[in-house]
């Protein structure tokens, strides 16, 4: 591995980062450079609006190219901003969240479900899983009413609604919920035991692919 894997979230919230690297701290190698974890202080504490996700998106891509050591890129944001253009601008993987979220979800089940941030998210969601192909294996996308990112993972309120929509995504079919927004990392598994099926944090499955890509030690 030639340096670490980078693990990008596009925005400014220090809760958020910090749970991202608690969350992945597990996967971490024990041998070799492992992951390092940033964010983009200049962006919103949360990514929300089309607005955000390209504003945040010329900051990831930015970050990208301006680190030539890092054997590997993850988008901790699950609209995956920049991610077209920083794979068009840096030739190590560039992993997006969302997309290796969904891929993880479907290895663990037939069907799918996510449940978004907010309503705003969920049509841009749809745009990536359409251009995936895969849009025939999601039972559903349920959105939280609209909260931010920190509080997604650490509110109570929320998370009993994110139990809530996580049953009726398993009512519809869903044999897996992606967690549509980094900031749900904390409830993880804590919500795959209430909730009574698997759960899927997009930035651990976007790590450990990450990994995988960069190689091994050496």
């Amino acid at each position: 591995m030639r340096g670490p894997v980078l693990v990008v979230n596009p925005n400014s919230s220090a809760a958020v980062t910090e749970g991202i690297r608690e969350a992945i701290a597990h996967l971490a190698p024990a041998a070799g450079a492992g992951f390092e974890v940033t964010d983009l202080p200049g962006s919103p504490a949360t990514i929300l609006t089309n607005e955000d996700v390209a504003r945040a998106g010329l900051g990831v891509a930015a970050l990208a190219r301006s680190r030539p050591d890092a054997s590997a890129f993850v988008i901790g944001c699950f609209s995956d901003p920049g991610i077209d253009l920083a794979r068009s601008q840096v030739p190590q993987p560039v992993i997006g969240c969302q997309e290796a979220g969904i891929l993880t979800a479907m290895a663990r089940a037939d069907l799918f479900g996510i449940i978004a941030l907010s309503p705003v998210s969920v049509a841009r969601h749809r745009i990536r899983i359409r251009a995936m192909g895969v849009e025939g294996r999601m039972a559903g996308e349920l959105p939280l009413p609209g909260v931010s990112a920190e509080a997604s993972g650490r509110d109570p309120a929320v998370y009993a609604r994110c139990v809530a929509l996580a049953r009726e995504l398993g009512e519809a079919g869903a044999g897996a919920v992606v967690l549509g927004c980094a900031g749900m990392a904390p409830v993880r598994a804590r919500l795959e035991q209430d909730a009574g099926l698997a759960v899927i944090d997009p930035v651990q499955a976007a790590a450990a692919m990450a990994l995988g890509l960069a190689g091994g030690p050496g």
